[in-house]
């Protein structure tokens, strides 16, 4: 009797389990399910259904995210200072957005071309679709994200909770991944009896809607399964501008800006290999295969994850997996598979997405440490400023991928005209290929760097601040 007294008042006094962790992750399965197919697919969709010239659509992306330099702050600063209501400061946006959100994104992959084939006007509908998904998804991306730090203080619960969003979005982009090349793809025959596929516009759209039918599924089902334990104050008032200064000098938050834009940047590029599997190795459905090569490795470890971020640290674990990673790509880059070698490219993305779990899995663990940090240094709670700005950075990698990777495809000599109804083409080819195995090399490499470093929060040195955090949090209650 006396031993289990002794372990409840050594238990932390938010400490969380599985089903509410399991709840948490159903949101990010939700955010995954959208943002993925938008991500993968939507290039394609433009330059091979809307007739979008890579040029046109790479400067949509731009000044798209642009934009995003003035949402996202400014959604930051409408989350941190509306007071909690009953149902908590962040939940409510799950239930609020969730509908809007879904439709936005099924708008994204509507055919405009059934109704005009004017170039302007099509172009004018990619932008305001495109633009009012990114405001949608920042509005119910940013409350989610923060939602994590208030479901409870406790380190571990923590790294739970880290770890089942990772499982969360492994399921909701591995779907896309998976599912959607069977129904976005025709078969197609040459003069030489050569099948190649070409994207369908049906198909396409129908995808979207089964998208957006399950995310607000499970958006609505992570507002009824989580609770925000650590509470949010009652009259918020919230120096927005102090906050995002503070965020400037701190050397945590700069290097986990940086890795989040290097982070996402290389998630978004790697949708360019939907083109190599295209028009390189001339199977599309290679990008099933590409996508249980990337998510099979971190359903592997996931288990043991949580097991060596308490004997390790996560900056140490991230740091060994992007090493790894970045070693594996770089050996891609040399290999140069052949067309006749896709074994070679799956074989590394394996690899690759070994390393790259332990990044994944304990990312959002590594955000809410940044949040603690500035919170103990300046006293000041600004979960969803810091979330916002660090979804942006996100964003703005998303943006670098997606208009360097379209610029770098028309360098290459990739045509729409040309490519959207052709498999292997001489030249090209061979240039998205490179394109497909040099950056991630670059990437990985890059983010290696920073974890090993340039990252200050150690394990040790995150000890010190869990108990102030854990201190003021009982204080206020």
């Amino acid at each position: 009797m006396k031993k289990e007294k002794a372990a409840d008042v050594n238990q932390h006094p938010n400490k969380i389990g599985i089903k509410e962790a399991m709840g948490y992750m159903l949101g990010d399965s939700g955010n995954l399910f959208v943002l993925t197919y938008v991500s993968s697919f939507l290039k394609v969709f433009y330059t091979e259904i809307l007739g979008i010239n890579t040029t046109k659509a790479a400067r949509l992306f731009l000044v798209t995210r642009l934009w995003d330099a003035i949402n996202d702050p400014i959604w930051g600063a409408i989350v941190a200072k509306r007071p909690p209501k009953k149902d908590g400061k962040y939940r409510p946006y799950l239930k609020w957005i969730a509908i809007p959100v879904a439709l936005a994104q099924l708008a994204c992959f509507y055919d405009i071309t059934r109704h005009t084939s004017s170039p302007a006007i099509i172009l004018i509908f990619a932008y305001v679709t495109y633009i009012s998904f990114g405001m949608l998804y920042t509005g119910i991306n940013v409350p989610f994200g923060s939602l994590a730090s208030v479901i409870t203080d406790d380190p571990e619960g923590r790294t739970l909770l880290s770890t089942f969003r990772s499982i969360g979005g492994g399921i909701g982009g591995a779907a896309p991944l998976l599912l959607a090349p069977f129904i976005i793809y025709t078969k197609k025959t040459d003069a030489f009896g050569n099948e190649y596929n070409v994207a369908d516009s049906g198909g396409m759209f129908k995808f979207a809607l089964a998208m957006a039918i399950c995310a607000i599924v499970f958006y609505l089902a992570c507002y009824g399964t989580t609770k925000e334990r650590v509470k949010s104050e009652l009259h918020p008032h919230i120096d927005i501008k102090s906050a995002y200064a503070g965020m400037i000098k701190s050397r945590p938050f700069i290097v986990l800006a940086v890795t989040g834009v290097l982070i996402s940047g290389q998630l978004q590029f790697a949708s360019l290999n939907q083109y190599l599997y295209k028009n390189y190795f001339c199977n599309t459905n290679l990008s099933v295969i590409g996508s249980i090569a990337q998510y099979l490795p971190m359903a592997l470890m996931i288990p043991v994850t949580p097991i060596l971020v308490k004997k390790f640290g996560k900056k140490e674990l991230a740091g060994f997996g992007s090493l790894f990673s970045a070693l594996a790509a770089i050996a891609c880059y040399l290999i140069k598979p052949r067309p006749d070698q896709p074994w070679i490219f799956m074989v590394v993305l394996f690899i690759i997405g070994f390393g790259y779990s332990f990044v994944s899995i304990t990312n959002w663990a590594v955000v809410a440490d940044v949040i603690d940090y500035q919170f103990v240094k300046t006293g000041v709670k600004s979960e969803s400023a810091i979330y916002a700005v660090y979804t942006l950075c996100r964003k703005f990698g998303q943006t670098i991928a997606d208009f360097g990777g379209l610029m770098l495809l028309g360098k290459v000599g990739y045509e729409v005209e040309v490519m959207s109804n052709a498999g292997y083409v001489k030249g090209v080819s061979e240039g998205i290929l490179t394109i497909c195995t040099a950056i991630p090399a670059v990437t990985y490499t890059l983010i290696y760097i920073l974890y090993r470093f340039a990252y200050p929060l150690t394990k040790e040195k995150l000890e010190p601040i869990y108990k102030e955090v854990r201190a003021a949090n009982a204080a206020e209650e």
